[in-house]
């Protein structure tokens, strides 16, 4: 009887977790979970931070991810031994009994293979390319090559999550959400963190985890674009529902969720009403930052005639230099392909046939802006690519995974031009020279914004957390 009663008057018999923590200790308990949750909503547009830690040299970040582990050797990392000793076996005091993943390590031979394509070098700075990359040729100059980079993933999932999180286990933070946490939204109008994914890649699947927000607040995550008439999913309002209404029932949301503010003394509420703004606002944001109707024939010839079909790569790289322009914080590209286990000359040809032209004209393109100087621009994979031959000896040969080194480049935001930085050994298998971890090159990337990333921490379950774990030195003589 009491049961029914109580439901028949909208009463309940047990008061909610937040209910009793607002009547609690005359409502001592309501600050103690407002402290729980970190103030999910004092710092709903500016950050955590309240200043730098040091100066910034970049504002904003560009991360052209090309996702399955290009291959260095085929790339950027130029080695003339492999092709002399084409065929050979992988001698053991180059291997060091170094562990294999399961596709090769069952072989009985591990054939070298040299590069099928050829190397050169260019600009002032006479950086090694190969003939793959004719377009990156002509911005070496504005590029540093890192090509000691490495990794404990040997594997693709933890292998990219570990470069987009920090970690190899799933649920941390990724850079934009740790970035978003830390320096807020420069657009009001627009997400702090914006993900792009070219279309119709197969290749190693990518998950949403990968530009999540982990234990941090969710408006955090990066905001997905998407090819198409609805660039971003669920903002558009409903057949029939005009803006003026939509305006007006967001205002009585705002109404009730003060209401239940006093009650409850909840930060989520109005963690959850600043989404529902920028949802609102996005409305008119979002059509004119994804027209390129403005965008002259010149742009176009220099991204590429793919950059007219939305979301190509092509495409992807013209929009992060338009959400540039308007203060998204983090923009982020994926390019799924480059999983060569097989056909490492057809394969290559391809990718870089998508990718080459688009990532210099962006390069070129923040250039004449006046913009790449405040722009880092970043460029590489999670990990690389064996030196030996995948199965067989032939000339459709394939690289199995390698993290014991690869191969990325980074531009602008106070990152000095025309350089290479790191060593491998004469047969690419390892770090000969100033090696660099997934740490190093985050903590590098959150030095350029203007983070010490060792004090941008988050407490979650009685530990305080960051980016780089409790890892990884500034690159500083990288630094311009």
């Amino acid at each position: 009887m009491t049961n029914t009663t109580q439901l028949c008057t909208g009463f309940s018999a047990v008061p909610s977790r937040r209910e009793f923590l607002s009547q609690f200790g005359m409502g001592l308990g309501a600050v103690a979970l407002s402290q729980l949750e970190s103030s999910q909503s004092a710092v709903a547009e500016s950050g955590v931070l309240q200043k730098l830690h040091h100066v910034a040299k970049a504002k904003r970040v560009i991360f052209l991810f090309q996702a399955g582990g290009p291959s260095q050797m085929d790339s950027f990392d130029y080695k003339p031994v492999l092709n002399e000793r084409h065929g050979e076996e992988l001698p053991d005091e180059v291997r060091q009994g170094q562990r294999l993943t399961g596709m090769s390590g069952n072989q009985s031979s591990l054939p070298l293979v040299g590069s099928p394509f050829k190397f050169s070098q260019h600009g002032e700075s006479g950086a090694w390319l190969s003939e793959l990359f004719p377009h990156t040729a002509e911005v070496v100059d504005d590029l540093c090559f890192i090509k000691s980079m490495h990794t404990e993933a040997i594997n693709h999932g933890p292998a990219v999550t570990h470069v987009q999180t920090g970690s190899q286990f799933p649920g941390r933070p990724s850079i934009g959400a740790w970035l978003s946490y830390g320096l807020g939204a420069e657009n009001e109008d627009l997400p702090a963190f914006v993900v792009m994914v070219t279309k119709d890649k197969g290749g190693q699947p990518l998950v949403s985890r990968l530009w999540g927000s982990g234990f941090l607040p969710s408006r955090h995550q990066g905001v997905r674009f998407r090819a198409g008439d609805e660039p971003v999913l669920y903002i558009n309002n409903p057949k029939g529902l005009a803006s003026e209404n939509k305006r007006s029932m967001l205002d009585a949301l705002g109404q009730l969720h003060a209401l239940e503010l006093k009650k409850n003394a909840d930060p989520l509420i109005e963690t959850r009403i600043s989404q529902y703004e920028l949802s609102f606002r996005m409305q008119t944001s979002i059509p004119e930052a994804t027209d390129f109707s403005s965008e002259t024939a010149k742009t176009f010839e220099m991204y590429g005639e793919a950059a007219k079909n939305p979301g190509s790569f092509a495409a992807n790289c013209l929009q992060a230099r338009r959400l540039a322009e308007r203060g998204v914080r983090f923009i982020q590209l994926y390019h799924q392909g480059w999983d060569h286990h097989g056909d490492i000359p057809g394969g290559m040809k391809r990718q870089t046939k998508e990718t080459d032209q688009a990532s210099a004209a962006l390069i070129k393109d923040l250039k004449q802006r006046g913009m790449l100087d405040e722009t880092l621009v970043v460029w590489g994979g999670e990990f690389g690519r064996t030196n030996y031959c995948q199965g067989k000896l032939s000339t459709n040969f394939g690289r199995d995974h390698h993290p014991r080194c690869f191969s990325i480049w980074m531009a602008g935001g106070g990152i000095k031009g025309g350089m290479s930085f790191g060593e491998t050994d004469p047969f690419c298998y390892n770090i000969a020279e100033t090696p660099v971890h997934i740490h190093d090159f985050q903590a590098t990337m959150l030095h350029m914004l203007g983070i010490d990333h060792e004090r941008l921490t988050y407490k979650y379950q009685g530990r305080r957390f960051r980016l780089t774990d409790v890892h990884g030195h500034v690159l500083n003589d990288i630094l311009a």
